[in-house]
């Protein structure tokens, strides 16, 4: 959700800031942004879907494997699962033991999770994943759009940057924290990235609106 709420805000703020550097109205950079967060919306929907259901697809594929040596070669999956317990430290005996008190409550769920590591909630889900995708996107998106509706046409530039930047660093500082990790490299890395990418775009705006008056 965080990368794709910053994947949100960096491509619509250089998409309306490179909008804005070339002098348009604000009905066009408002209309570049609108367009721009449905684009990528829709767009990052559409592949996470796909890429999550090649996933499902993947798991459906190995359960049905799973259920076929369940049901051919029984014994050879009872050991396979008594050498997993061995592996997690368990003696021979009481591996055994476990595999087979699994077994008879449920077979095919333990061997799924045992030697696939696949539940019902960690099975993949397109439609979820694709609607979180696109919901983070959307949502990073408003935040510079919002921006340059409500700024005045002198301001709109700086306001938009000094709003994206405090947000970059907001979800850098966010990520870093939710990952475990250390806050400030990330969020200076995000933030930095974000106005160099913009500052790109803008360049390329000025210019090009130069060049095409």
């Amino acid at each position: 959700m965080v990368l794709g709420a910053n994947d949100g805000i960096i491509s619509t703020a250089c998409l309306i800031l490179g909008v804005a550097a070339a002098d348009a109205t604000r009905s066009a950079i408002l209309t570049a942004g609108m367009a721009g967060l449905v684009a990528g919306a829709v767009s990052m929907a559409l592949g996470e879907y796909v890429s999550v259901s090649s996933q499902r697809d993947s798991e459906r594929s190995d359960i049905e494997k799973e259920k076929w040596e369940l049901e051919t070669m029984p014994d050879h999956e009872l050991d396979e699962l008594t050498a997993i317990y061995q592996e997690k430290g368990l003696p021979h005996a009481l591996a055994r033991e476990v595999a087979e008190e699994l077994t008879k409550h449920d077979a095919l769920g333990t061997h799924l999770a045992e030697e696939l590591g696949i539940t019902d909630t960690t099975m993949a889900n397109p439609v979820e994943a694709a609607a979180g995708s696109a919901g983070a996107f959307t949502l990073g998106a408003a935040i510079p759009l919002i921006t340059v509706a409500i700024a005045s046409q002198s301001s709109r530039i700086v306001v938009t940057l000094i709003v994206v930047t405090m947000a970059l660093g907001g979800l850098g500082f966010a990520g870093a924290r939710y990952g475990g990790a250390a806050t400030r490299k990330p969020t200076v890395r995000v933030v930095l990235g974000g106005l160099l990418a913009m500052g790109l775009t803008m360049l390329v705006g000025k210019l090009f609106g130069a060049a095409v008056a």
